[in-house]
């Protein structure tokens, strides 16, 4: 077997570390693209009774992905996932408006754009209400409004 000289090292040394650096940059872009899994996402999800939704502000139902927001009575689930490029949604209470963390895209309480890059405004889960309490589908989604 040939000796290496010392360029060829350097060389393949290089080439090799430059691939492992694109490698952990890929897979650490995948981790803030991909929407995250929760483990055990029901299809329906039994949440609480409608006067149990907070007139002001949202409640959050982790095992939907989503919220339910009060507006004058009417109950509805918005989707957590933004429709830009997936990343969570919190509700700023300070702001009384969702702010996505990962681009800015604000919206109402009501999930309607308000600006940033999203698309459209925040994704609506299908709600009934079910001997008295408020189940989500989360099969059946409605995109929301365009921007």
């Amino acid at each position: 077997m040939s000796e290496m000289d010392r360029r060829s090292f350097l060389s393949k040394a290089w080439k090799a570390g430059f691939g492992v650096l694109s490698l952990a940059s890929l897979v650490t872009v995948w981790g803030f693209i991909k929407p995250p899994v929760v483990a055990g996402l029901a299809a329906l999800v039994r949440t609480v009774a409608p006067d149990a939704v907070p007139a002001v502000g949202v409640l959050e139902v982790p095992e939907a992905r989503g919220y339910l927001v009060n507006v004058d009575g009417d109950i509805t689930a918005l989707s957590e996932v933004c429709p830009h490029l997936g990343c969570r949604v919190p509700f700023v209470d300070a702001n009384n408006r969702f702010e996505c963390p990962c681009h800015g895209s604000k919206f109402t309480r009501e999930g309607v754009y308000i600006e940033g890059p999203a698309p459209r405004g925040m994704d609506i889960l299908a709600t009934e209400v079910v001997e008295g309490v408020i189940e989500i589908d989360t099969t059946q989604i409605t995109e929301g409004a365009p921007a």
